[in-house]
């Protein structure tokens, strides 16, 4: 790269069709007045950034819906980001360079100051925002790159010495608050926190002990606190093990009948409260095995490929309130930034929330991240990769 170039031009993991990522230049970003330039420090990698690569997914859609092909609009992906501050827009007076922060990859109606605000942002939902765009998913380019620039309501500073890798898990743990959010918000028969003893949560099965259960584990713990009792299902013994220390009663469901386990546990009354977060469509095959009647059924998981959609057939017989959710959307504080990852990293920061201990895979560089792609699921040992820069 010329000298030229690096003024112009930056390093970036670029996706340029399925399965095929390349370390290669890219146009470096041009913050604006109101925008932050970022030099990234480290990226989370995320099951969606793994959807995406596989084809499984892909969020960057035409004005019809469609798909726009990967061979057409290469993508750089990466949208759990921490990184420190190069230069400040001239309207963006209260951050500096040098800042330690955190991002908000999404740009919403408060972020790029449109006026009026949509439905969805007026109402706290700025992850469904009518004109939403996301840096690291629907095509604008992510956090596998040298900088990024946002806007600086997007950038919410760090203030402790908490490692960069640990602060990019803002965003996931940001999911998982706003998930619960909506699982209180949607007036289902039973609730964690209901004065009626008959309709509180008695029982909690989450399926899956990737870093998503891991979160809501200790979340429903420590934040919530539900303590009541607390399953979680995972083949994997590593995962197990962390969802116990979290406080959780673990099922090993390749050795014990969930279904049967999760009986004998709650004393046959089943769970109230289901929290699918393995992204596998199978779960739902079992769901009205495990669910009370009128249950809540978190529907958290993507990917869900490989099954008949009749099987909703016997869950929709129960009634339970299904419940989607996706991203991190929340309020926006009264200095314009999302309410949501403020709160999310403040419990990272206090020790509330432990993200250290999910860490298993630390890639030190860029060049790294096409074998960490590549190797995805290989691991049995994996549990989350963070992209060090």
């Amino acid at each position: 790269m010329s000298e030229a170039d690096k003024h112009t031009r930056m390093r970036a993991a670029v996706l340029r069709d399925t399965g095929r990522m390349e370390i290669s230049d890219a146009p470096r970003p041009v913050a604006g007045p109101r925008d932050v330039f970022v030099r990234v420090s480290a990226v989370g990698l995320c099951g969606t950034d793994f959807h995406i690569f596989s084809g499984e997914a892909n969020y960057n859609t035409d004005d019809h819906g469609a798909p726009i092909p990967l061979t057409e609009h290469p993508q750089i992906l990466g949208h759990e980001i921490a990184g420190i501050i190069e230069a400040v827009g001239s309207e963006a007076s209260d951050l500096r360079a040098g800042d330690r922060v955190v991002l908000d990859q999404g740009l919403n109606c408060l972020s790029v100051r449109r006026e009026p605000v949509c439905e969805y942002c007026a109402t706290g939902n700025s992850h469904q925002c009518a004109f939403y765009l996301e840096h690291g998913i629907t095509g604008l380019p992510g956090g596998l790159a040298e900088y990024i620039a946002v806007p600086a309501v997007n950038a919410i500073r760090i203030n402790s010495d908490l490692e960069a890798a640990e602060a990019a898990l803002t965003e996931p743990l940001g999911c998982i608050v706003h998930s619960s959010d909506m699982v209180a918000r949607a007036h289902a028969r039973y609730s964690i926190r209901s004065s009626d003893v008959e309709r509180r949560v008695r029982s909690v099965l989450i399926c899956g002990a990737g870093p998503a259960g891991l979160l809501f584990t200790q979340y429903l713990r420590n934040a919530l606190g539900f303590d009541g009792l607390l399953m979680v299902s995972e083949p994997n013994a590593r995962k197990r093990n962390l969802a116990a220390s979290f406080g959780a009663e673990v099922i090993d469901p390749a050795r014990a009948d969930v279904i049967e386990a999760v009986r004998e546990m709650t004393g046959g009354r089943r769970v109230e409260y289901l929290i699918e977060a393995t992204g596998s469509g199978e779960i739902y095959k079992l769901a009205p095995g495990l669910i009370r009647k009128q249950a809540t059924v978190l529907m958290y998981g993507h990917g869900l490929g490989g099954v008949d959609f009749s099987l909703m057939n016997n869950i929709m017989f129960m009634e339970p309130r299904l419940v989607a959710s996706v991203g991190a959307s929340g309020g926006f504080d009264t200095d314009g930034r999302p309410s949501t990852y403020r709160y999310a990293l403040n419990l990272i920061e206090t020790g509330q929330i432990d993200v250290r201990s999910l860490i298993t895979n630390r890639y030190v560089s860029l060049d790294r991240v096409p074998a960490a792609f590549a190797g995805v699921g290989t691991d049995p040992d994996y549990v989350k990769g963070v992209v060090m820069l």
